[in-house]
């Protein structure tokens, strides 16, 4: 490149004359429009708009013409690199819109294809039944209770008149978290923390908590220390219900009982009491219902035999019986002038009875199979 001399002549320089200059930029758009796609548009643009372009060489040798001749020069290459990059960007407008509208063509979604290839997934029969229960004594007047499941020893085992020595409180049994017989490094006792075993629990929360008369439902977790197999596992759910009031007594809890295994089971169902014992109730019972599948018809017939209840007519469910007198004193009320019952019995067990569900493994495997049968109930 020359250094500046007022006597140069810009027409003499072949880049710069108005020929030149109007033939690079012809070339250039004739480029652009023939463009293709947006990688032939990049070769384009390198090509007619990059620093080595004839129109870029041109606009460097306008700084060696003398100064009355820069003006009109960098006029013409100045309008002609405009029309090439306005032609430049137009152009790649164009190319991007085709683009889009072919992505949509070619990556569309048939939403004719079947929704249901995968299976979708279905609430858990267990908090179904759950809430079914629920819904069967609150509109007896009950309510729900809740509490915790990392739960106090005395919670879990004293305030239930289960003593220090009951095999329940053995390792065996019970998934202690923090046991009370230990020390902490300041010679303070342990907190006594288990993973509640019952629900019972929350039995004699609700009674220190509410005033009374308590009636109240208590589902939840609770854990064991049991091995899965088919009938049991090591974290299952209960549901327990205490009624502390004046003047109950055994025959307001058969007809409670009665009341929820017709909700539950279907009209006719009816249950029976056997003495057993229970540290928390006095009297106690184990609580049966007539056999949901053969109403007791298979007892004596051999003709007619039934697997569910073996033929003998009944159907163990769960415990009950009128609350302890030292429950209610461990929970500050007078056993004189009130009285209650409880009862509770395993939700498992219950749907198992109500479903013929063979293997509890099932109902802890999170497998759709399992679930979606039961349907999605609101």
């Amino acid at each position: 490149m020359s250094a500046p001399n007022k006597s140069y002549d810009p027409v003499e320089v072949e880049a710069l004359k108005p020929e030149a200059i109007e033939r690079a930029q012809r070339e250039a758009l004739t480029a652009i429009a023939e463009a293709a796609d947006l990688d032939a548009l990049r070769e384009v643009k390198a090509a007619h708009a990059g620093d080595r372009s004839p129109l870029a060489l041109a606009n460097r040798e306008i700084g060696a013409l003398p100064p009355h001749a820069k003006a009109d020069a960098g006029k013409r290459v100045g309008a002609a690199r405009g029309a090439v990059n306005k032609a430049l960007g137009a152009r790649q407008q164009v190319l991007e819109a085709e683009r889009d509208e072919r992505v949509l063509v070619e990556e569309a979604v048939d939403v004719t294809l079947p929704y249901d290839r995968l299976p979708a997934g279905a609430r858990h029969p267990l908090t179904t039944l759950m809430e079914r229960i629920e819904d069967v004594f609150v509109a007896m007047g009950y309510e729900v209770a809740e509490g915790p499941e990392v739960e106090t020893e005395w919670f879990n085992f004293d305030a239930l008149n289960i003593g220090p020595d009951h095999p329940a409180r053995t390792t065996a049994d019970t998934f202690f978290v923090a046991d009370g017989s230990r020390s902490d490094a300041e010679g303070a006792e342990g907190s006594g923390l288990v993973l509640r075993t019952h629900t019972s629990p929350v039995q004699a929360r609700a009674l220190l908590g509410r005033e009374l008369p308590v009636y109240a439902i208590c589902p939840g977790r609770v854990y064991r220390t049991d091995e899965l197999d088919a009938t049991h596992t090591p974290v299952f759910h209960q549901v327990e219900l205490i009624a502390v009031d004046e003047g109950l007594t055994m025959a307001d809890l058969k007809g409670t009982l009665d009341h929820m295994v017709q909700a539950l089971f279907g009209a006719g169902m009816r249950t029976r009491l056997r003495p057993s014992y229970f540290p928390f109730t006095e009297p106690s019972a184990e609580m049966d219902m007539v056999c949901y599948v053969c109403r007791g018809a298979s007892v004596g017939d051999p003709e007619r035999p039934c697997r569910t209840c073996s033929s003998e007519g009944w159907i163990e469910l769960g415990g009950c019986g009128m609350v302890n007198p030292r429950v209610l004193t461990a929970c500050g009320i007078d056993p004189e002038r009130y009285s209650g019952f409880a009862f509770g019995f395993g939700i498992e067990r219950m749907l198992m009875f109500r479903h013929n569900v063979e293997d509890m493994r099932d109902m802890v495997e999170g497998d759709v199979r399992f679930t979606r049968p039961f349907g999605m109930e609101i």
